[in-house]
């Protein structure tokens, strides 16, 4: 088996010595090839590399950025040209918050999921995914999958600011992001909202602050605890949506409340919520801010996110 591990050395969790034990486990039952990336979008043309040279898996040991650079990198978008050969993906995490990895039952301390990688490649253990793809008329280059989540307003606004926290060598904490989130949110509480949705077989959702757009639940954490908006929603499913239609402190902490309940199962009335669309466009009014997987992209018009089901071959558990 001929694979490609990258590992982005400026991950939160990734440190030389355990880059080396793992090319080490790896080299004992693939033939390895190991790269750094080094600089943003250096994964892609690593991934590109790999699938051209018809290489059979991947191995990502990184953040969910690197993660989802890696994807975009080795596997075309719907309606472009599509490859004859496509490798396995597997993933040894090296972020800070690792959703993707954690979504998918990979364990979290790397060396423990370079084990576990291991027994499932002995095991032939292949889950097949499927993942979201969001396209902008405003900048066409920038479409790409989604593994996990993608969202507008609020959340994509504390990706920025977190972003820009990362540019000034400060790690991306959960008491960050939890700072982040309480400043944006009341910094926007003021704005009118200016976000409508467009989902086939509903009528049109007006009136929206922000909303989520999300491929698994859950598609976040609060630390160690999972943040649960569309729990319907799989790897297996369509997308899952979740519009907040109010900026009031009362429904928002009664929604927040649900949606880190174990069982949690949220509902409002100024809540929209559907766990399983096809695609959904989101259009506003002026540009707003739009992240993907945790990375801020830029701020857009409009958005069409739509499900792509049983495409990507991950070295994963079973659900």
């Amino acid at each position: 088996m001929r694979t490609l591990l990258i590992v982005n050395p400026n991950a939160t969790s990734t440190t030389r010595a355990t880059r080396d034990l793992l090319a080490h486990a790896l080299e004992s039952r693939t033939q390895l090839t190991v790269a750094q990336t080094e600089r943003r979008g250096h994964a892609a043309e690593l991934a590109q590399w790999a699938a051209d040279e018809r290489m059979d898996l991947i191995v990502v040991h990184g953040g969910d950025g690197t993660v989802n650079e890696t994807i975009n990198g080795f596997l075309p978008l719907p309606g472009r040209q599509q490859r004859e050969w496509l490798p396995r993906l597997g993933i040894i995490p090296g972020g800070s918050a690792n959703v993707f990895a954690r979504s998918l039952g990979i364990e979290q301390d790397p060396v423990t999921a370079a084990n576990q990688l291991i027994d499932l490649l002995a095991d032939d253990a292949d889950r097949r995914i499927g993942l979201g793809v969001a396209e902008s008329p405003d900048a066409p280059e920038d479409d790409r999958w989604f593994t996990f989540s993608a969202g507008v307003g609020l959340d994509a606004d504390v990706c920025e600011a977190i972003d820009a926290k990362r540019a000034n060598g400060k790690a991306a904490t959960p008491a960050r992001y939890l700072r982040a989130t309480v400043k944006q949110f009341f910094r926007q509480q003021r704005r009118d909202p200016q976000v409508r949705l467009d989902i086939p077989g509903h009528e049109e959702v007006t009136d929206v602050h922000y909303a989520f757009v999300t491929n698994t639940s859950p598609w976040t954490y609060l630390d160690n605890t999972p943040v649960r908006t569309n729990p319907g929603t799989s790897f297996e499913s369509g997308l899952g949506v979740f519009a907040m239609r109010t900026m009031g402190v009362v429904p928002t902490l009664l929604i927040a409340q649900q949606l880190l309940a174990s069982n949690g199962n949220p509902k409002g009335h100024k809540l929209f919520r559907e766990d399983d669309v096809p695609a959904v466009r989101i259009e506003a009014a002026e540009p707003i801010g739009l992240q993907i997987d945790g990375d801020f992209i830029g701020r857009r018009n409009m958005v069409n996110f739509t499900a792509v089901p049983d495409i990507l071959d991950v070295v994963a558990p079973k659900p």
